[in-house]
């Protein structure tokens, strides 16, 4: 049986999961918009909850041609990551790979879309034992659409990157939430949480 590299796991805390689920409100949440009556969307990206998520044709790390057509009827926890096997990435995917099961029961697929091409991916992939699909966007045409590829700065130089963000796609191909500028710690757990408050 093969063996799973270790990877730190987020420490499980008591409920102060930051997405909030589909309960009418007049308060907006602070860390993801939910799809709610009475919600404001988050202005974080080009994108906001409730609308038709963008249509996409990318490949993943099997090669296989994916698109968000053949996803209809179900729930999809999307995800954008900045670089394959850097420390914040590994940790955010084995940490939906260690959680998969609890998804699959929530009725949702988890795709991970970086810059990076597909032999990167399918080296990534296999080191983490990753049980989901990496989708490759080299050209970051669906960066783009998704509003993820943005203007960041380190130590003074500005450059173009990702904006780690996760999106939750319902049954029906909008979006139900928004999760931006996520740190990964505790991300899968809040994921999770919407996902569960979903109809």
């Amino acid at each position: 049986m093969k063996k799973r590299t270790p990877a730190s796991r987020p420490q499980a805390k008591k409920a102060t999961t930051k997405a909030k689920t589909a309960k009418p409100s007049s308060q907006p949440t602070k860390t993801a918009e939910v799809a709610k009556p009475q919600a404001k969307s988050v202005a974080t990206s080009v994108l906001k909850v409730g609308q038709k998520a963008p249509a996409f044709s990318l490949l993943n790390d099997k090669g296989e041609k994916v698109t968000l057509t053949v996803l209809k009827g179900k729930k999809v926890v999307l995800y954008f990551y900045p670089k394959d096997d850097t420390s914040g990435c590994t940790k955010e995917a084995c940490a939906f790979r260690d959680g998969i099961s609890a998804l699959t029961r929530a009725g949702a697929v988890v795709l991970g879309v970086s810059p990076d091409s597909v032999e990167s991916h399918v080296k990534f992939s296999k080191k983490y034992d990753l049980n989901f699909r990496l989708l490759s966007d080299v050209e970051k045409t669906m960066l783009t659409k998704y509003g993820v590829w943005k203007e960041k700065s380190m130590y003074g130089r500005k450059y173009m990157g990702v904006e780690r963000t996760t999106f939750i796609i319902d049954a029906q191909g909008k979006i139900a939430a928004i999760f931006p500028k996520v740190k990964v710690d505790q991300h899968y757990e809040e994921v999770l949480t919407t996902l569960q408050g979903l109809s």
